[in-house]
């Protein structure tokens, strides 16, 4: 097997996950990147090779490229960063992985698969937490009760906290409300129009609707045409965002966007080794068919950033192998409903 691939992104916090716990699957990253200053010591520190590139230079990002079977892309926002990465990977011929969670940019890729095959190439993105354990619910539970016509999906964490590269991703989307399926249909809808409480197995929490990659992801894996996606949130949160028509113009603001995003630089890089070796991840899915008959399950697993890194790995693993198929495709789709009982720690029950 070929275990060398690119890592883009590598000195963001989750990019520094998976290089550190590559080695457990032996695989070997070389680390690239913008920051030559952060590379170098990263690459120092894991005695790993590392390269600098600009995903705005084309030519050199494709010269890069060619040297590797495949690229795991981790810097976001992605909305910034998928098309020209991905862009270069069907003109090298490079398998593309990222680990996004922003429906845009799944629709974005999508419309790439045709070339995608004709190049002999996969590209899936949402290889990690994003989307890895809430596609495989769907595929689970539209797998148990073909004919469900709606779907939810929620998801929360005990414990955890944000990475900058996640904060940074949400206040770019701040003021730009929802999105569910309806009738096969991508449509917007505030932020939270929909909330209620969630028996997760282990705690009961109240979730409300955000636009979660599923919206994208799971439609393409099950084809089931009524899709929401929940996550936790305080009751408290749910209320205010009763009056956000009022406020999201305001949201929407560069200056507001920016201001937070200097908030969030001086914040901790995300969460600390020991808080991720505590905190869980938790999701519930919810399939309903036209006879109203229903079916939930609820699956726990690692801290999110952690699952991240290890479902990254082992996806980038298998591609490497030669198991793959090409075009754009989603993770339980290509894999299978199980795909997520592979990482250590990840337990599943019918409810």
């Amino acid at each position: 097997m070929q275990n060398k691939f690119l890592l883009y992104g590598a000195n963001g916090y989750t990019g520094k996950l998976i290089a550190s716990m590559a080695s457990q699957f032996n695989l070997i990253p070389v680390l690239a990147g913008r920051n030559s200053t952060a590379l170098k010591e990263m690459a120092l520190e894991l005695s790993l090779e590392f390269v600098v590139v600009n995903l705005d230079d084309a030519t050199m990002l494709a010269s890069t490229l060619k040297n590797f079977p495949l690229v795991l892309h981790a810097a976001g926002p992605f909305k910034f960063t998928a098309q020209k990465m991905a862009k270069a990977c069907l003109a090298t011929g490079v398998h593309y992985l990222d680990i996004t969670g922003e429906i845009a940019v799944f629709e974005l890729l999508k419309k790439m698969d045709g070339l995608a095959k004709e190049k002999g190439i996969m590209i899936m993105p949402g290889v990690g937490f994003d989307v890895v354990p809430t596609d495989c619910m769907a595929k689970f539970l539209h797998d148990k009760m073909p004919n469900a016509t709606h779907l939810k999906l929620a998801f929360a964490t005990i414990g955890g906290k944000l990475s900058h590269g996640t904060a940074t991703t949400m206040a770019e989307g701040m003021g730009e409300g929802g999105a569910v399926r309806e009738n096969g249909k991508i449509v917007r809808k505030p932020l939270g129009h929909k909330g209620f409480w969630v028996d997760f197995g282990v705690k009961k929490m109240f979730v409300m609707t955000i636009p979660w990659g599923d919206i994208s992801t799971a439609y393409t894996t099950t084809l089931i045409p009524n899709i929401e996606t929940y996550t936790a949130a305080s009751p408290k949160t749910f209320s205010i965002l009763k009056w956000q028509k009022w406020f999201n113009w305001l949201l929407q603001l560069s200056i507001v966007r920016n201001y937070y995003k200097k908030k969030i630089k001086k914040m901790p890089a995300g969460p600390d080794e020991q808080m991720r070796l505590k905190a869980k991840s938790l999701v519930w899915g919810e399939v309903r068919n036209d006879q109203n008959e229903t079916l939930v399950a609820t699956l726990q697993g690692p801290e999110g950033y952690t699952l991240t890194a290890i479902s990254s790995l082992i996806i980038t693993q298998k591609v490497l192998s030669g198991n793959f198929k090409t075009g754009y495709q989603t993770p339980a789709a290509c894999y299978g409903a199980d795909l997520v009982l592979e990482i250590d720690g990840v337990t599943r029950s019918i409810n």
